[in-house]
């Protein structure tokens, strides 16, 4: 892509408004991946050397293993609910300017 149109795309992304835009994003991105996926590896960790642990029961029938595969979906539920309110309070306004700018054709 050559032209106006590349250096207008060009000058949003060097922006202030911008590059705070992607920091406050990997802001919450990076720890939250981060700190998922090492719970996920533990889990699977737990699962290869610990198996004996895993099959311990809690409460009845039921098993650590079992708590902590659900353990897994709530907390990849409760990140997604985390990540939209902090979009919506910390990024999405941010957001807008910058989408507000480049409809306007200034950068």
């Amino acid at each position: 892509m050559a032209g106006p149109g590349r250096d207008v795309w060009v000058a949003a992304a060097q922006s202030p408004d911008f590059v705070e835009l992607r920091r406050r994003q990997l802001r919450f991105l990076l720890p939250a991946t981060a700190g998922f996926m090492a719970w996920f590896f533990c889990f699977i960790a737990l699962t290869a050397w610990a198996p004996e642990l895993l099959g311990a029961k809690v409460l009845g029938d039921l098993t650590l293993v079992l708590v902590l595969a659900v353990g897994q979906f709530v907390s990849t539920f409760a990140i997604t609910l985390a990540y939209v309110r902090y979009a919506g309070r910390r990024l999405d306004p941010l957001a807008d300017r910058v989408r507000e700018r480049l409809e306007g054709g200034r950068p």
